[in-house]
């Protein structure tokens, strides 16, 4: 059971799920299955209005027994302990289960393995902290129970938690460039998102790490915000696009690319129950690196990679 303590007045579903870093229709469903209450109350409605000082009481559902599905590809594993578990995500692996995927999830892979998970974000998300496109590789977090997932969702928003991208891109940016842009759904298509004036605030990060003679350049990516497909979105707003992503506009002139290069290279976070701050890396994954030995100086890419030369290029952004 978990408590919040109402710091602004208002609706009950947008003061939740703006405290727990979760969905309002998350919230709806633990509203409307009885697990919110306010001194005792039980809260029957979303729109119900909390006042400043108000305690919100909540509960979690234990995880249904999802149906088996096969599953027939393993996932590199970072980091595991009681707690949780750091993967290096591959490409075109996704996260959880919806009635339009057909494939076997990460989630599936969890449960096939006997992993534990935590249900705060209902039961179809399980343990999955953060995000991360179908078509990103890298690192990512996942949580084995509740009270780690509920930790780790502070620690996005006070920023103790993030990740450090690197992307192949097909024209060169300036040294360091700041977008912060609202991104909304693509009025046009709607497996797109776009920069659009009502929607949700989005800040990114980039800085340039090495270019090839013919433009193409390895850069590094930071999110501020956590908006489906940010850094894709932000870059297409700068007319630059990752190597392989024709959704938003990359137009293959060497060879055809056969993937979004883009990569969660460096996760950082607190450990929920230990203090202790820690650092994963997740290796690119051959094709990302088959590129960047063919067409860079490896030594130079080393060096600029580095964990501590890497996050010390945004001190100052």
């Amino acid at each position: 059971m978990g408590r919040v303590e109402v710091s602004e007045a208002g609706r009950i579903d947008r003061v939740l799920a703006h405290a727990l870093d979760v969905s309002r229709n998350q919230i709806e469903k633990l509203i409307g299955e009885g697990l919110v209450s306010i001194e005792g109350v039980v809260i029957g409605k979303g729109s119900h209005k909390v006042a400043l000082g108000d305690t919100i009481t909540y509960r979690f559902k234990e995880a249904e027994k999802a149906k088996p599905v096969a599953v027939d590809f393993e996932v590199e594993i970072l980091y595991e302990d009681d707690y949780l578990m750091v993967i290096n995500k591959p490409i075109g692996l996704v996260i959880h289960p919806a009635p339009s995927v057909k494939e076997a999830t990460l989630v599936d892979w969890l449960i096939h393995k006997g992993i534990s998970l935590s249900t705060i974000s209902g039961e179809e998300r399980h343990g999955i902290v953060h995000r991360i496109d179908k078509e990103t590789t890298g690192a990512l977090v996942i949580a084995k129970d509740n009270a780690t997932h509920e930790a780790l969702s502070y620690q996005l928003q006070d920023k103790s938690m993030g990740r450090y991208y690197l992307a192949l891109i097909d024209y060169p940016l300036k040294e360091e460039v700041i977008v912060n842009k609202p991104i909304g759904r693509n009025r046009n298509n709607r497996l797109k998102m776009d920069i659009v004036p009502e929607g949700k605030v989005a800040k990114s990060a980039f800085v340039k790490l090495a270019q090839t003679a013919w433009g193409v350049e390895l850069i590094a990516a930071k999110l501020f915000t956590g908006r489906t497909h940010q850094i894709r979105v932000h870059l297409n707003s700068l007319g630059r696009h990752i190597l392989g992503d024709e959704l938003y506009g990359f137009k293959s002139k060497r060879r055809k690319i056969a993937r979004v290069n883009l990569h969660a290279y460096l996760l950082y976070l607190v450990h929920p129950h230990t203090g202790k701050k820690m650092e994963f890396i997740a290796p690119l994954f051959e094709d990302m690196k088959q590129y960047l030995s063919d067409n860079f100086d490896q030594g130079d890419i080393d060096e600029k990679i580095n964990p501590h030369t890497l996050s010390h290029r945004f001190d100052t952004l």
